[in-house]
């Protein structure tokens, strides 16, 4: 562990860097480094200039990983390994995505959600919080060890990888699969979820299904619902019934998570007729399903096929029942690994905060990591919104990470 001495004074060095903290953030949110599925560019530029930010200030050991996809003007998603060795070849791993989520209707926004709003300690645009803040933070903690000559007990390696948002089949699945650089016991760290007092380390995540429904019915005129089938009626009695049949079914309580139970939320509705004199003949909709670890996603789907079945009957149509995310819970992260531990200590000592493991309902890039036999913990001081208009940041939560990463980075 570092002396306070030398922990002191890298902290005192990420204080002097809070103005850089500002401007770094102001070039990283003009990137839209939306993904594909969402009708944007991918992450390339944006992890260009991380390439070339951190070559200017002196970090020569980068790896950049291309995964092929034609969907993107570039014809890849690029992740970044940012390694600086330490006195072991143990390493504390810090992993931030580089993709952002779309900014939505920007009616909401109260500026322009590609441009930095400042406001006291609060920074506002998209992605300022998700995920940009532990991109920062980790980028303060390593320019506060190379100016100020400090060579850490452990290696650091910041892996920043793409496609987060929509999957991760072209961010740290392609890592794994065509990289794999963890250790078995390297301690890794993942920034992107936690709570505004920073109390929380996620040591595990629901299972994320995200049910896509399709009605299909017969489209007609309005004045004539004798002669059409209509999908939009069938589709709201079955919005409401898997509603209730899915909470009814799946009602199992594991306190560990927050909330304790298996959710099931209707979401994404696609648009249908034009025109309010049409009977619509086709309605697709979707849930987002976060369940407990224990409730086998076979039998959620099981239970949606059924309902769906009941309502088809009632109504004379059709029903398709498909998924368009599928991920069973991985095992959670011990409460007591190494990870854990560390992460404890470094938040007591940085923010007086006792943090506690839990679960949580999001899914986050750690989920991959366990599922590969790997104990990532998620952890970082956030108010919470993300993917919302008007997302902020505070300057204050990206110092304090990064003098928590710094504090990781001194373990035994």
């Amino acid at each position: 562990m570092w002396s306070e001495d030398v922990f002191d004074r890298l902290c005192a060095r990420v204080d002097a860097l809070s103005k850089e903290a500002v401007e770094l953030q102001k070039r990283l949110v003009r990137f839209r480094a939306v993904g594909p599925v969402s009708g944007g560019p991918g992450e390339f530029e944006k992890a260009s200039f991380l390439r070339d930010y951190l070559r200017e200030h002196g970090f020569e050991e980068i790896e950049w990983i291309e995964a092929p996809d034609e969907r993107v003007p570039s014809g890849v998603r690029p992740s970044l390994i940012v390694r600086v060795p330490g006195e072991s070849e143990r390493t504390v791993w810090v992993m931030a995505h580089t993709d952002i989520v779309p900014e939505g209707p920007r009616e909401l926004w109260e500026s322009d959600p590609f441009e930095l709003t400042v406001s006291g300690d609060r920074m506002t645009a998209r992605g300022v919080e998700d995920n940009n803040q532990a991109i920062v933070a980790a980028v303060l903690a390593l320019r506060a060890l190379k100016e100020e000559a400090v060579r850490p007990p452990l290696s650091i390696g910041l892996l920043l990888v793409a496609d987060e948002e929509t999957g991760s089949d072209y961010g740290v699945k392609y890592v794994l699969r065509e990289r794999a650089p963890f250790g078995e016991d390297d301690l890794i760290v993942v920034p992107d979820g936690g709570l505004p007092d920073g109390s929380m380390i996620e040591v595990a995540e629901k299972s994320i299904l995200w049910l896509k429904l399709r009605v299909v019915g017969k489209q007609g005129h309005g004045s004539r619902p004798d002669a059409a089938k209509n999908a939009a009626r069938a589709a709201a009695y079955l919005t409401v019934a898997l509603d209730e049949a899915l909470h009814a079914a799946f009602a199992q309580e594991n306190p560990l998570f927050s909330p304790p139970v298996s959710t099931f939320e209707p979401t994404k509705r696609k648009a249908n007729v034009e025109n309010v004199n049409t009977i619509p003949g086709e309605e697709v909709f979707h849930f987002d399903c976060r369940v407990l670890p224990e409730v086998p996603l076979s039998e959620v789907e099981a239970k949606a096929r059924e309902v769906a079945g009941s309502v088809a009957a009632r109504f004379g149509v059709e029903v398709e029942v498909s998924h368009v995310m599928r991920q069973e819970a991985a095992p959670p992260t011990p409460a007591d690994a190494p990870v854990v531990t560390a992460l404890r200590e470094a938040v007591k000592r940085v923010y007086g905060v006792e943090a506690k493991p839990m679960g949580i309902g999001g899914g986050t890039v750690a989920a991959f990591l366990r599922g590969a036999g790997l104990a990532a913990a998620v952890w970082s001081r956030i108010d919470e919104t993300a993917h919302q208009p008007n997302e902020y940041s505070l300057l204050s939560n990206t110092l304090g990470d990064a003098k928590v990463l710094l504090r990781l980075f001194g373990a035994d």
